[in-house]
């Protein structure tokens, strides 16, 4: 499956944010799916910073629409919980957990 990682990226640590985005992007991988990491915009912003927020969100949703399943890894965030309830709308699933997402391998 394509799957959406949502979760934290500002509040708190980035640096950790973007890290405990992209381990849980490698264990998908690694099971068998195709992770999607919006957090890797990380670097893009770095090297190019575009300041306006709705640039990232719009990013992430149109990628979302292109995804089978969300994952919701833990931590406070308004866009990810924003994040979620375009996946409900969208009726795909919702993991909490990557050991909860099927193994494909």
């Amino acid at each position: 499956m394509r799957i959406f990682i949502s979760g934290p990226y500002s509040k708190g640590d980035t640096a950790i944010n973007v890290r405990d985005a992209i381990s849980a992007g490698n264990y998908l991988a690694g099971i068998g799916h195709y992770p999607f990491i919006p957090h890797l915009n990380h670097f893009w912003h770095f090297l190019w910073p575009n300041e306006d927020i709705n640039f990232w969100y719009e990013q992430d949703i149109v990628w979302l629409h292109q995804c089978e399943a969300l994952l919701r890894i833990p931590g406070e965030s308004a866009g990810a919980d924003r994040e979620v309830e375009i996946a409900k709308e969208m009726e795909i699933p919702i993991y909490y957990s990557v050991l909860d997402v099927p193994r494909v391998k």
